[in-house]
């Protein structure tokens, strides 16, 4: 990614403050408040922002390709419509925030909380999330297709019409996620917790590789008595 070109610190900024910075190229921005600014379609494309207080800040429509976002606070933020290519979170409370329509092709979210965040019909080709908290959110039809998902929470998720075919689970959560048609074909889910699934959503681990306790505690979940 393009260093910043300057760094601006402990400071509250609003939109006015950023539009004269943009001109400038790449900026850092380190320990800013823009709580509940409207920065909506601004273009900051290459800018790393650190340690600033973004809650129910409005990207909405902004270009953020290849941004940096690192330690930030940012529940109920908007992003729909944005452009987040190739953009890096990490360490980042994002949750209940929303990123709807939103380009995520090759974005990574590193450590992050996303609970409640809403990502329907994002464009994420190549999108991938590590040692991220994503209870309650929507994922509606996103592609994890070959991943190696690493201490993901999906707990209460709405996964339904992902692709996880070939997907490798190591220490993650499908904990009462809703998985209507979603494809699991291939997928090793020998280190997911699957409690709380139904009768009709095992049937979507067909073709799957679980491990004997995980299917022992599918048949008791189902009230079978396994001896």
């Amino acid at each position: 990614m393009t260093a910043p070109s300057q760094t601006i610190a402990d400071q509250t900024l609003t939109r006015a403050d950023l539009e004269r910075l943009a001109g400038g190229g790449p900026c850092h921005l380190l320990n800013c408040d823009l709580t509940g600014e409207d920065l909506s379609r601004l273009e900051l494309p290459g800018w790393r922002i650190e340690r600033c207080q973004l809650g129910r800040t409005e990207f909405t429509g902004a270009v953020l390709e290849r941004t940096e976002w690192q330690s930030c606070r940012a529940g109920f933020a908007s992003f729909v419509g944005s452009d987040l290519s190739d953009a890096v979170f990490r360490a980042s409370d994002c949750n209940n925030s929303a990123f709807r329509r939103a380009a995520l092709t090759s974005a990574r979210f590193i450590g992050c909380k996303l609970t409640g965040a809403d990502l329907t019909d994002a464009r994420a080709i190549d999108l991938t999330f590590e040692e991220t908290l994503l209870i309650d959110a929507k994922l509606v039809g996103l592609s994890f297709r070959q991943q190696v998902l690493e201490r993901i929470d999906f707990s209460q998720a709405d996964l339904r019409k992902c692709d996880f075919r070939a997907a490798t689970f190591s220490g993650c959560s499908l904990r009462d996620a809703n998985v209507a048609d979603a494809r699991f074909d291939g997928a090793d889910l020998r280190g997911a917790d699957l409690g709380g699934l139904r009768l009709v959503d095992a049937r979507q681990f067909r073709g799957a590789t679980i491990s004997r306790e995980q299917a022992g505690q599918l048949l008791g979940e189902l009230g079978l008595k396994v001896r």
